[in-house]
């Protein structure tokens, strides 16, 4: 091991470094959740769970935590664009402007599609999240992208949340989001459609953050053999995302902890 044999005794006569049960604790819950992240939290949102939990610990106590137990962030990469609108297809005005804080949960909805690599070969995803709360309340994964993606998607989360009519649903002005069959079926459940302009992400920010934090901070991190082993993984992180991941926006709550929450204020 290229150890001097003066080094050895020095190391052998050192007094060993005693640490209390709370800051073994410490290490123990602060490497559990930052594995639970699949290695994602940062060291203030691994300091927010902390605390959460009853550890006094400041940011910079959290960074050199991390630094003792060797806890790395691995960084995310750029957005890309997926999906192109046909031009015979209708396009919807902008509604929202960039304003994704509605004051009450069902009132606005955005969604959109993203592409997942497996060994078998691509997949795709089609999400549908309340902008109140973050929380995803419909999804579905095929192996083609068409309008019945985007579709099923749509009705898993009318049939979970049973919004009233008038509510909002912004998306980017891709081909299956402006097709007539969509349209069709957004004016069936009283869903008002609106639209971000071409090639700006930054009009449907939120949701391309949630597609960076599932494939850089969770998919990425293991190997994907098959598109069932994809399929098995969106759902664990579905499940995660919306019962223990917290958001600043949210006051540090978790999606359904944040709606829950606002429930028992109006009761």
């Amino acid at each position: 091991m290229k150890v001097s044999r003066s080094a050895y005794y020095a190391w052998l006569k050192r007094p060993a470094k005693i640490i209390t049960v709370k800051q073994l604790n410490l290490y123990r819950l602060a490497k559990r959740f930052f594995e639970r992240s699949r290695n994602s939290l940062g060291y203030r949102e691994l300091g927010k769970k902390l605390r959460r939990e009853g550890f006094n610990v400041s940011d910079y106590g959290v960074q050199k935590l991390m630094a003792t137990l060797g806890l790395v962030v691995t960084q995310r990469v750029a957005y890309k664009v997926t999906t192109k609108r046909k031009h015979s297809d209708a396009v919807a005005d902008n509604l929202l402007n960039q304003n994704f804080n509605p004051v009450a949960p069902n009132q606005v909805w955005a969604g959109d599609v993203t592409y997942l690599r497996t060994g078998e070969g691509w997949v795709y995803l089609a999400i549908v999240m309340d902008l109140y709360s973050r929380r995803i309340v419909g999804w579905h994964i095929d192996k083609r992208m068409t309008a019945d993606l985007e579709s099923k998607s749509m009705m898993k989360a009318y049939n979970l949340r049973q919004p009233p009519k008038g509510l909002v649903f912004h998306s980017d002005r891709g081909s299956q989001y402006t097709s007539k069959h969509y349209r069709k079926l957004l004016a069936k459940y009283g869903i008002r459609a609106s639209m971000g302009d071409v090639g700006a992400c930054w009009d449907n920010a939120v949701v391309e953050r949630f597609f960076g934090s599932l494939k850089h901070d969770w998919l990425l991190k293991v190997p994907q053999p098959n598109r069932e082993h994809m399929r098995n993984d969106v759902t664990a992180y579905m499940r995660y995302y919306n019962l223990e991941r917290l958001h600043t926006a949210n006051g540090d709550l978790s999606p359904v902890d944040y709606e829950q929450s606002s429930l028992r204020k109006v009761s």
